[in-house]
């Protein structure tokens, strides 16, 4: 409970790793972080990254009903036009952020609609989404959904944002929230009104609601893969170590908590299952799982040009970890938890058997901070040096790291700087610049840079 008291006085009501006893975060400035391979990953990392394989959703699907997040104090808001920017510490790199908008509630993600209208869309964790036009900080309010959104806990709220890969001609889109009163999670469809420029609030099909034990380890994080099908990361269901059932609910398969789900909405109601989902006709396994083995994925992405898959989980007390899938993977990976954290056995003894466990691609230790959050690998067009690398940071410390593999495939990880805001999600635009969402600060930050390598 050390860490709590620690991190309550700084960030109060916002530390995704959860709950537990560990180090006390001490951030270590212009530190390189070492890079960690693992040579039993059952990730390849001596060949070049695949090329993309996933494939557009099939017509058919068999049918399967199931029923599935952050609150600090407030915070002052700074003018985005007094806000100083922080360069990179790093000979690689000379990142900085420029503020495009402030005055949000504790925002938790920044996405766009892929409908050419060029809109960040915000969501702000209390359940209220917004959108900016290009080239302006002046803010619009898209949907509204307070009424049946929990924030109560700083797990909670609504989480998570995904318009349809065809938002452009439906109008589709869907969000991840903790519900009122009991706080589960909710995946819902909703849809645009005859005004694009707002939601119509009456329009929601719940999709799936999973019961939530504890009020942490939400999970949130909604994003459609290169195959159509939506992809939902799912926490363990809270409290400290996965302490539910003989074996956790991260390892089990037969709960949605502690996973990566795939559903195709494309042929609801409610949804399918992807007939290739690995646990399709899987005994006491839940055909909705993509990937199991996972704490608290609070944000994952795919990269837009190969297809591969960035899981950042949030750790228990001691390591954060970046988990990687490759776009041929036909799922099924056991990321691990919670028989390991990162790259270490949690439990130890005889339970810590590591065979057929997926590996991180690299960790960071909470000397460095105290809960990781997932970016994006760069594919804009502003910074041609930064091309094929995946940046994250840490919520508490707001260090930044970059990783790609080198030409030999091993994963090479450094820190690159350091932002003064308490990061609480990356987000990417329609031409694939990058963003950040200041949870503490209310603020929008674009990705710039005032030199390259």
């Amino acid at each position: 409970m050390n860490r709590i008291f620690f991190w309550l006085t700084l960030v109060l009501a916002f530390c995704l790793s959860a709950c537990t006893a560990g180090a006390t975060p001490t951030p270590i400035a212009s530190t390189t972080l070492p890079t960690l391979v693992s040579p039993t990953d059952t990730v390849a990392l001596n060949t070049p990254p695949p090329t993309s394989t996933r494939v557009a959703p099939t017509a058919t699907a068999e049918s399967t009903r199931a029923p599935a997040a952050l609150t600090p104090r407030t915070q002052p808001t700074p003018s985005t036009t007094a806000r100083q920017t922080r360069t990179g510490d790093s000979a690689l790199f000379g990142l900085d952020i420029a503020p495009i908008a402030d005055e949000f509630t504790r925002p938790v993600f920044i996405t766009n609609a892929g409908d050419d209208s060029n809109r960040l869309f915000v969501l702000e964790q209390q359940g209220r989404i917004y959108f900016l036009n290009a080239g302006s900080a002046r803010k619009h309010l898209f949907l509204d959904l307070r009424e049946i959104v929990n924030d109560k806990g700083n797990e909670q709220g609504l989480l998570g944002l995904a318009f349809h890969p065809d938002y452009k001609n439906n109008g589709k889109f869907y969000v991840d929230y903790t519900n009122l009163p009991n706080g589960d999670t909710v995946i819902a469809q909703y849809q645009v009104s005859s005004n694009p420029d707002k939601a119509e609030p009456n329009s929601a099909q719940i999709l799936l609601t999973i019961d939530q034990p504890e009020p942490n380890h939400n999970g949130g994080m909604l994003a459609f893969g290169p195959d159509g099908y939506l992809y939902i990361g799912t926490g363990d269901g809270g409290g400290a170590g996965d302490l539910h059932g003989d074996i956790g609910n991260g390892q089990s398969r037969n709960t949605l908590l502690g996973k990566i789900l795939r559903l195709d909405v494309n042929n609801a109601p409610p949804y399918q299952i992807p007939p290739s989902n690995p646990f399709v006709n899987t005994a006491d396994a839940r055909p909705e799982i993509w990937a199991y083995g996972l704490r608290n994925p609070w944000r994952f992405s795919f990269d837009r040009a190969t297809g591969d898959l960035y899981i950042a989980d949030v750790g228990q007390g001691t390591y954060e970890e970046i988990n990687f899938q490759p776009a041929a993977s036909g799922g099924g990976e056991n990321y691990g938890w919670r028989t390991m954290e990162g790259n270490h056995c949690f439990r130890g003894g005889d339970s810590c058997n590591t065979a057929g466990l997926t590996r991180p691609i690299t960790e960071y230790t909470h000397d460095l901070g105290c809960s990781v959050t997932g970016g994006y690998v760069y594919r804009g067009q502003a910074f041609a040096w930064l091309q094929g690398y995946y940046l994250f940071a840490d919520y508490c410390t707001g260090i930044v790291w970059a990783t790609r593999r080198d030409t030999s495939g091993a994963w090479q990880t450094r820190q690159v700087t350091t932002f003064d805001d308490t990061i609480s999600s990356f987000g990417q635009d329609e031409q694939g610049e990058l963003y950040i969402a200041g949870h503490k600060s209310g603020t929008v930050y674009k990705l710039t840079s005032q030199a390259g390598p």
